[in-house]
C-alpha cells in the first residue's frame, strides 16, 4: 500500500516534469524569438538611419554643386563683360591717357591674376611708361610696380598656406665676381607625403629690368636605395613673374615657383614654393574642391559606420 503510493507520487513528479520541460521550451522559444524580432528591429533602424544620412550627405553635395555651378555661372559673365571692356581699353591707346591706361591695369591685374599671364602686359606698361614723356610716369612706374607686388604678395600667402617654403639670400657683388654663377644652399621640403631636394643655381643678374637667371634642380627620391628622379629647368624671374601663372609644373601633380622678393643695388632675395598642382591658376576664392571633398570625407565616414 505505502508502495503503491510512492509510485504513484514518482509517477505525478514525473508527469509534472514532462509537461514543466515542454512549457520552459515553449517559453525558451518565446524569449529567443522576442529578442531576435527586437535585434532585427534595431539593425534595420541603424541602416535605415544609415542610408538616410548618406542621402542627406549626397543631397548636399549636389545642393552645393548646383549652386556653385550657378555662381560661377553668372561671375563668368560678368567676368567676361569686364575683360572686354578692359582689353578694349588698351586696343584704344590713341585715345585714352596714361592714367586711364594704368588704372585698367590695375583692374585687370586685381580681378584676372589668378586666371590669365598678365607678364607680357606688365613689361609691355614698364617699357611704354618709361619711353613716354609723361611728367608723372615715375608715379606710373611706382603703381605699375606696386600691383605687381601685391599680386605676389596674394598669390604667396596661399600657396604658402598649402605648401611649404624657403627663403635664399643673393649677394650680387659676388655674383658679379664669379661670371660662371652662384649655388645658393640647398633645401629639402615635403607636401602630400612626397619629399623633393631643391637647389637654385644664380647664373647671371640684369640691373637694368632686375631679374635674375637662376638654373632649378628638383630631386625626388624614387626608392630607399638613394635613386633620384632629376627635373631641372632655366628661366628668368623678375617681380612680374607670379608664382600661380610662372611654375615648373612636377609628377603627381605638383608645383613649385622661385619668386623675386627684393632687388637692390647689391643684393636680391627670392623665395622657392613648393604646393599641390590644385593651387595654380586658380581664383582668389575659398577653394569649392576643399568643400567637396570634406563632403566625400563625411560619406566615407557614414559608410564606415554601416
Amino acid at each position: 500500500m505505502v508502495e503503491n503510493e510512492k509510485k504513484d507520487r514518482w509517477e505525478r513528479v514525473g508527469t509534472l516534469l514532462q509537461s514543466g520541460g515542454g512549457l520552459l521550451t515553449a517559453v525558451t522559444v518565446a524569449i529567443l524569438g522576442f529578442i531576435g524580432s527586437n535585434y532585427l528591429k534595431d539593425r534595420e533602424s541603424a541602416e535605415t538611419a544609415s542610408r538616410e544620412r548618406m542621402q542627406a550627405s549626397e543631397a548636399n553635395i549636389r545642393i552645393y554643386t548646383e549652386l556653385m555651378s550657378k555662381r560661377e555661372e553668372a561671375e563668368s559673365v560678368l567676368r567676361k563683360g569686364m575683360f572686354d571692356s578692359m582689353i578694349q581699353s588698351f586696343t584704344k591707346s590713341a585715345t585714352i591717357s596714361m592714367d586711364e591706361k594704368v588704372l585698367n591695369l590695375e583692374l585687370l591685374s586685381y580681378n584676372f591674376h589668378e586666371s590669365i599671364n598678365l607678364k607680357p602686359l606688365f613689361i609691355f606698361f614698364e617699357r611704354q611708361i618709361r619711353a613716354s614723356k609723361e611728367k608723372s610716369k615715375g608715379e606710373y612706374l611706382d603703381r605699375v610696380h606696386k600691383v605687381a607686388t601685391e599680386i605676389t604678395r596674394k598669390q604667396m600667402l596661399v600657396l604658402e598656406g598649402a605648401g611649404r617654403k624657403f627663403d635664399r639670400h643673393i649677394d650680387l657683388d659676388t655674383l658679379a665676381a664669379n661670371p660662371g654663377g652662384i649655388p645658393l644652399d640647398e633645401d629639402t621640403l615635403t607636401i602630400e607625403s612626397i619629399t623633393r631636394h631643391f637647389s637654385i643655381f644664380v647664373e647671371k643678374a640684369d640691373i637694368d629690368t632686375r631679374e635674375l637667371k637662376v638654373r632649378l634642380e628638383i630631386r625626388t627620391p624614387t626608392d630607399t636605395s638613394g635613386n633620384f628622379e632629376i627635373n631641372s629647368a632655366e628661366f628668368w624671374v623678375g617681380f612680374f613673374d607670379f608664382p600661380m601663372i610662372d611654375n615648373t609644373r612636377l609628377a603627381n601633380d605638383q608645383r613649385c615657383s622661385v619668386v623675386l622678393n627684393a632687388f637692390e643695388d647689391n643684393s636680391a632675395d627670392v623665395t622657392l614654393v613648393y604646393f599641390p598642382g590644385s593651387y595654380a591658376s586658380l581664383k582668389e576664392k575659398p577653394y569649392y574642391q576643399e568643400v567637396v571633398q570634406k563632403l566625400m570625407r563625411t560619406n566615407a565616414q557614414i559608410n564606415q559606420q554601416r
